[in-house]
């Protein structure tokens, strides 16, 4: 069968691998019908993802249907069932898993990154990490886990229906994020460099949208929020500018939600840590609860699907894209592959 595999050196092939015996006892056997290109993969195309195997096959954004069960798999999940898949391992001794926070697993190993992904026809994976997906389609099911994510940065800080959201960031990532804290019934700002992601966060729901590019970010902030400034930010760019941003603009107590990962160094005024009192958090990947709450908003039918899938592709324009995408970083959404 076909498998798209990426080394380090932007260099990408369609490869051929042994196509999976039927499943194990406690197995599901998934037709891959679209997978995603995240920023992960793009990272790992230009070089730049230092936690990525190399070469791998990438790919843990899932849209698939169940080809086979093993015998002692629940009979939730059935033969033609539309699914995504929890994509993270946990190893079930480190701290994190034994305060039953499995996402944070100290030795994750997320598919497509720190193993062998799922950007292939097919794929063999533990009953326990397939997602029913209700009456969703499996290219809209390839949009779960990147919004899941940010369904969980909004779950970390804590956001209620007093709060103001400073979101930073609207990849897909960040739009997950706009649209957690809107069904939560926060306000929120959603900020970001391009305008055209802008209209699509208001769309989304934000309330407010700020260019960081052409405006007085604090001016506006403090206008926004009578000067107190936004209770919670979330950071889903991963810049030391953002970061930067992040403590000097959320309001004394906030909260701060961090998503990405800065690739240099960042150097705070720490200060600003003990004065405001902050809360400042981690977010990496999500829960199973977060995924949940994902498929039940799409499953309303009122997500603008067709905005966050930027392109669908075949397995053999993935080269020519990934190179498109690396010289256009801003214009993208999502990349889905159609097997």
């Amino acid at each position: 069968m076909k498998a798209i595999q990426i080394t380090h050196s932007q260099e990408l092939n369609i490869i051929e691998v042994e196509k999976p015996a039927a499943p194990k006892a406690d197995e599901v056997l998934l037709r891959l019908q679209y997978v995603g290109f995240c920023g992960s993969d793009i990272n790992t195309f230009m070089g730049r993802n230092t936690m990525a195997l190399n070469p791998v096959i990438p790919g843990h954004e899932v849209g698939a249907v169940i080809e086979a069960v093993g015998s002692d798999v629940p009979d939730t999940l059935k033969v033609g069932m539309v699914v995504t898949v929890n994509p993270y391992t946990n190893c079930g001794k480190c701290a994190s898993c034994r305060n039953g926070r499995v996402n944070a697993c100290q030795h994750n190993e997320t598919l497509g990154v720190q193993r062998n992904g799922a950007m292939k026809e097919y794929i063999v994976l533990p009953w326990e990490k397939i997602i029913p997906a209700g009456g969703l389609t499996p290219r809209t099911c390839a949009l779960i886990e990147p919004m899941s994510v940010g369904f969980h940065a909004v779950s970390r800080a804590e956001v209620t229906d007093i709060d103001t959201v400073l979101v930073l960031g609207c990849g897909m990532v960040g739009m997950g994020a706009i649209v957690r804290a809107v069904t939560r019934g926060a306000t929120v700002i959603a900020a970001d460099l391009d305008d055209e992601k802008l209209a699509l966060a208001k769309q989304m729901g934000a309330t407010y949208v700020l260019n960081t590019k052409t405006e007085d970010v604090h001016q506006r902030l403090q206008d926004i929020t009578a000067g107190y400034g936004p209770d919670v930010v979330i950071e889903a760019v991963g810049n030391p500018f953002t970061y930067q941003m992040a403590v000097n603009e959320v309001a004394f107590t906030g909260r701060v939600a961090c998503i990405g990962y800065a690739k240099s160094d960042v150097t705070f005024q720490t200060k600003l840590f003990v004065q405001k009192e902050l809360d400042i958090r981690g977010s990496r990947n999500a829960t199973p609860q977060d995924f949940r709450a994902v498929i039940r908003y799409l499953e309303r039918g009122t997500c603008p699907v067709d905005s966050l899938i930027t392109r669908v592709i075949r397995p053999d324009e993935a080269l020519d894209t990934l190179h498109w995408w690396s010289e256009n970083p801003g214009k993208v959404f999502r990349i889905l592959v159609n097997f």
